[in-house]
């Protein structure tokens, strides 16, 4: 799958899905949490922006303004949101990105089970619930607590994914017993990266995929069928003792 977003400028959006269609990826996945960036203050205190000797990969050949300087107190990433993305997106902006491609659409940022039903009303093939690292608003759900109800709500008919939390293979085993179909990292695969490179975040796989399968020996599940939402109790249930 390949991520996009949309962009004030659309011609660039159907660039880069053509791209996407060229390289035979299977899926596009729109992200539909961030029509702008939260304020992240982190970002701002250290005046964030992209080093001089980096790019933007996947706008080479065409025209975006990239992650420059930043202004005094500013972030250069949230400085390039404000000017690129399009916040105006609704759910009807999906039928035009439908209409200028052939491959299944997935969005990501789901966090409620009436979202979910858009998603599917809309004409959707899959869904990732996801709370953007919870970087774009405080207190908002963990994803794995807002998965539950979206399962209920879309049941098969759509493809229920997760990302936000997965740290070790026993997180892994959660999501998919509260019936997320896959589940995606992102932290451990930038820091697999930063150590190693590539062999970096291989071995980040490695250690995930064995965690997970001694989470799954313990628990007494030989095979992925085995796994049920009776293995995964919130803690208070115990409250209730």
């Amino acid at each position: 799958m390949v991520p996009t977003v949309h962009l004030k400028d659309r011609t660039i959006t159907e660039k880069l899905v053509r791209r996407a269609e060229k390289a035979n990826f299977k899926a596009l996945v729109l992200t539909i949490d961030a029509p702008i960036f939260g304020h992240r203050r982190a970002d701002v205190r250290n005046n964030f922006s992209l080093p001089s000797h980096l790019s933007l990969a996947n706008f080479q050949g065409v025209k975006a303004t990239g992650v420059g300087n930043a202004a005094m107190g500013a972030s250069g990433i949230n400085e390039y949101v404000s000017s690129q993305f399009d916040p105006t997106i609704t759910w009807k902006d999906i039928a035009w990105l439908k209409g200028i491609t052939h491959l299944p659409i997935v969005v990501k940022g789901v966090l409620t089970a009436e979202d979910a039903v858009l998603a599917q009303e809309f004409g959707c093939a899959g869904l990732i619930v996801s709370n953007h690292g919870a970087r774009q608003i405080d207190t908002v759900p963990a994803s794995i607590e807002a998965l539950p109800e979206i399962v209920k709500a879309v049941g098969d008919n759509l493809v229920v994914m997760l990302d936000g939390g997965i740290m070790q293979g026993n997180d892994i085993f959660k999501a998919l017993a509260l019936g997320a179909k896959t589940v995606f990292v992102g932290r451990p695969a930038v820091w697999g990266l930063a150590y190693n490179g590539q062999k970096g975040v291989e071995e980040m796989l490695s250690v995930l995929r064995k965690d997970f399968e001694t989470t799954m020996a313990l628990i007494g599940c030989q095979n992925l069928g085995d796994i049920t939402s009776a293995m995964v109790v919130h803690e208070s249930q115990y409250a209730k003792l």
